[in-house]
């Protein structure tokens, strides 16, 4: 016998209904207050202000008054602050307002906004916004036959976002990460429209769920949020490098990282014990692989309680830690933001007391099933509370642990929603919101809270958080990886252009699981994904409990040699990559990039993503493909040198590149000059720091010119804040019949380890007879550290070494303003 609630409306369907949405009507009155322009309308209006050159920023509302606060994604020296020589300029049909960058014009009438620059240049053209009566809202954008779309964080699919659509709604996503999955951990609302030779740049700060679309309107895309404030920031271009660089002015740039993060890191879920860690880590050693971090997943903890250790598994973390160290190994352990709800366990009994958890509207602490079984999740948007949690990691750091994995944290639940309920409620410092508003924010806060609370504990020494979850913003607490991602060829070419789009929204410090984390991989997978990962910024081998073993010797001496090699040469090339991070902290420009970003006016690369620049001038090209031994590869106009046989090529073509295990493709662009290090087991290890700049394709002709800039701290703490770094800088100048090499130390408050610089030149486009000033010396005099010149006959290496000291009489050194600096002359003959 059936009751009522068998007509229940939702077993029913949806009933009719005529469309609801509606605009904001037609402006009413235009209001100035201060640096801000309230445009009044009949059902609302928009606020209107410019936080910096080239940033607009409108934030529409329906009803009521304009809200000017923004969410945490905004860096704090831009909430408050504005362009204040703004223009405007009033007409019957319209409101025009002008900056020394752009101008913004309403349309009275529609509220349609057009962003131009000061040649009339269409920027972005907002065609309509309406609202819905349940609080969500639509914005329509104009959008041409030559339209491109980067950006938006960490999504699936191809390096150009046209023809796709994108849901932003942090979600643990277990299953296989394939084109069709529309929203995975990281939520990134900043797209970038790339039109013609010009570009802009489009946030939508709303950490609710939001959606991109640029698949189902054609000659339009949309951007819409449900519910919450439609906060939109337009970022002029001209160039890619432009939009990049202001939105990362906007949302923050990465502080400097610990130089052991950029190093290689090997986790698995899970190293069980103890003796097993211990194990794993003299392996490294033995083996002479270069390794700084392992990591410990779960498994480590007492019941999966948070802030504890296993005593079984984990019987003296102390002892553990000091002979890691002594190897030069570090432990970075995993923390899940679900606290076991157990009145036993100290953390869980003081977050009830002190009401650190987030709780339902009637005061009822919201429980979860996660690893640990029912647990409570602390309320991260409560400063208080994040005060309270990062306090929490001195348990860590008085072991010496200097680095945390943020897991779970979108939040994860194991129930239908995967997440936390909707009706939720986030104390949010007093402005109460429900989980539904904030959900894209709970990891970035819990990533923030974590490096905060690090920092205060660690005695002036930089921290290190790998977050799976965040928001825009997320790069200024957070290294991010892209997840759960499988074993399959597929996943490999998949992270490319994710990890490359990750760069373009702000994330400069990204990568995959090398190897892939659930299923089985094989030794050539680990191999070419290998010879991948080391080249991204972040450079972990990962893999599942249920998968067989992925070490780098799990496969044999022959793939554990080449491994060996692409992971030595990520170590090589550290002083590089260090200097590529410390550019992305000052600029906000990706340490690896699409060949888009350099060259935006080739139309070959607009979606090309299964290759990729190390900086602006070293091309990679991974094979992803089993049993392959040869890759077509794209070469940008100029010159290219082989990395590895140092054959000199045109660019502006594609080439068929010979690709056997061994040798994954890469080619300097002529006119490189790239710093190299000696060959270390782990990136702390300052016992030598000898420095060689290997110069590619120099040429002794007017107008050859190359130059690098290299930047060096003590890799640790906190100290280059107070100016404590160097910044050395190289230069080659050609001229008809000889070549000048110079080098002067523009600031040295922080002295490396050496007392010599090299300049190894490969295969220049000369023969050098003499250099002026330095005698020609043999090898073995080079290797004790004289200073001279060696023109290695066989491989056509021009050597020059000279003291890396203050200076002296030895040398044409001339004194400007207290700085060293030096001046070389290569005399060529043809």
């Amino acid at each position: 016998m059936e009751g009522s609630e068998a007509i229940r409306p939702d077993k029913l369907g949806a009933a009719a209904a005529p469309e609801a949405w509606k605009g904001i009507g037609a402006m009413t009155g235009v209001e100035r207050r201060g640096d801000v322009v309230i445009c009044k309308a009949e059902r609302g209006g928009a606020a209107v202000l410019f936080p910096a050159p080239g940033i607009f920023r409108i934030k529409f509302f329906y009803g009521g008054e304009a809200d000017l606060t923004s969410t945490i994604a905004i860096d704090p020296a831009y909430r408050q602050k504005t362009e204040s020589e703004i223009q405007v300029e009033e007409t019957e049909k319209s409101l025009t307002l002008r900056t020394s960058v752009m101008e913004v014009e309403l349309e009275k009438g529609s509220f349609m906004l057009t962003a131009r620059d000061l040649e009339g240049r269409v920027i972005s053209r907002q065609t309509s916004i309406a609202f819905d009566p349940r609080g969500g809202a639509r914005a329509v954008y104009d959008m041409s036959p030559e339209s491109h779309f980067y950006g938006l964080g960490e999504k699936s699919s191809f390096l150009d976002k046209r023809g796709e659509r994108y849901t932003n709604w942090n979600t643990d996503v277990y299953a296989p990460h394939m084109p069709e999955i529309e929203a995975l951990y990281q939520s990134i609302p900043f797209l970038i429209h790339m039109n013609g030779g010009e570009s802009c740049g489009l946030f939508l700060d709303n950490p609710g769920l939001t959606e991109v679309d640029m698949r189902s309107h054609g000659v339009a895309y949309t951007m819409s949020c449900a519910t919450g404030a439609y906060d939109l920031y337009v970022i002029a271009g001209p160039r890619l490098k432009d939009v990049v660089m202001r939105y990362t002015a906007l949302t923050g740039r990465i502080q400097l990282p610990p130089r052991w993060a950029l190093g290689y890191h090997q986790s698995r879920y899970s190293y069980m014990d103890q003796r097993e860690v211990l194990e794993l880590a003299r392996t490294f050693r033995e083996k002479q692989i270069p390794c700084d971090v392992i990591y410990l997943d779960i498994h480590y903890m007492d019941e999966y309680r948070v802030f504890t250790f296993d005593p079984v598994r984990f019987p003296d973390p102390e002892g553990m830690m000091k002979e890691l160290r002594a190897m030069g190994i570090r432990i970075v352990p995993i923390v899940d933001p679900g606290v076991k709800n157990d009145p036993k366990y100290r953390i869980y009994r003081e977050g009830v007391q002190q009401k650190h958890f987030c709780t339902k509207l009637e005061g009822e602490i919201y429980l979860g099933e996660v690893w640990p079984g029912t647990s409570a999740f602390p309320d991260f948007t409560d400063d208080r509370t994040a005060a309270w949690w990062g306090d929490q990691h001195d348990f860590y750091t008085s072991y010496g642990i200097e680095g945390i994995w943020n897991d779970m944290n979108e939040p994860a639940i194991f129930n239908e929603s995967k997440t936390m309920d909707l009706d939720v409620i986030h104390r949010n410092n007093g402005d109460m919101k429900t989980h539904e508003e904030l959900h894209n924010l709970y990891g970035m806060l819990m990533s923030k809270a974590t490096s905060e609370g690090l920092e205060r504990h660690m005695d002036n020494r930089r921290p290190f958080v790998l977050t799976r979850a965040g928001y825009a913003g997320i790069q200024r607490y957070a290294a991010v990886w892209t997840g759960d991602n499988r074993s399959f060829w597929e996943h490999m070419a998949l992270a490319m252009p994710m990890v490359l789009n990750m760069g373009l929204s702000g994330l400069p410090f990204s990568g995959p699981d090398i190897g892939g984390f659930a299923h089985h991989t094989s030794g050539e997978l680990l191999v070419r994904w290998t010879q991948m990962g080391v080249f991204f910024p972040y450079c972990r081998n990962h893999s599942s409990i249920d998968t067989i073993r992925q070490e780098p010797w799990s496969f044999g001496p022959a793939t554990e040699k080449i491994l060996r090699d692409y992971i030595g040469l990520r170590y090589r090339w550290m002083p590089h990559l260090y200097n590529l991070f410390q550019e992305a902290s000052a600029t906000g420009l990706p340490v690896i990039r699409p060949l888009v970003l350099e060259y935006p006016d080739d139309p070959k690369v607009t979606n090309l993503c299964d290759q990729f620049l190390l900086g602006d001038s070293v091309l990679v090209a991974p094979v992803y493909r089993p049993d392959t031994d040869h890759r077509a590869v794209y070469l940008p106009e100029g010159k290219w040198i082989h990395y590895w046989t140092g054959e000199e090529l045109e660019g502006g073509r594609h080439i068929l590149a010979e690709s056997p295990l061994e040798i994954m493709p890469m080619y300097m662009k002529a006119g490189t000059i790239l710093p190299e290090g000696p060959l270390k087991q782990h990136a702390d290890d300052q016992a030598d720091d000898a420095l060689a700049f290997h110069v590619y394709g120099a040429e002794a002709r007017e107008g050859f010119a190359a130059s690098y800039s290299l930047y060096e701290d003590d890799g640790a703490s906190f100290d280059y804040r107070q100016q404590q770094f160097s910044r050395l800088n190289v230069s080659l100048t050609g001229k008809e019949g000889a070549l000048e090499l110079s080098y002067s130390y523009a600031h040295r408050e922080y002295q490396a380890d050496r007392d010599r610089l090299t300049f190894k030149l490969h295969k220049p486009g000369f023969t050098a007879c003499s250099v002026e000033g330095l005698a020609s010396v043999t090898e073995e005099q080079l290797r004790q550290g004289a200073e001279g010149w060696l023109l290695d006959e066989a491989s056509g290496e021009l050597i020059i070494q000279v003291k890396d000291g203050k200076p002296s009489g030895e040398l044409i050194i001339q004194v400007k303003d207290g700085k060293p600096s030096g001046s070389l002359n290569i005399f060529a003959v043809k």
